[in-house]
């Protein structure tokens, strides 16, 4: 979106009791630049609570990573929510 592209998505696999990052799938323009992060945080064991205390700035394409570990905890803005 931060280039008028709306194409592609970031996918976040995480245990459910702990918020550990098991994995980060991202398909899209810039897919190469943010798996890096994406990577980053997983050698760090940075949780999924931690990684949502973290400022993204908006408008950038690393937001898109912030919404996917915001959406594992249902706080995302972006996201349309999940129907129960």
């Amino acid at each position: 979106m931060a280039s008028g592209d709306n194409l592609g998505f970031v996918k976040v696999i995480a245990d459910a009791k702990y918020g550990e990052i098991l994995g980060v799938h991202i398909v899209g323009p810039t897919a190469a630049e943010m798996i890096n992060q994406a990577a980053a945080l997983m050698e760090l064991e940075i949780t999924v609570d931690e990684v949502v205390k973290v400022i993204y700035g908006h408008p950038t394409y690393s937001e898109a990573l912030y919404e996917a570990f915001a959406d594992v905890l249902g706080e995302s803005i972006h996201i349309p929510k999940k129907k129960s």
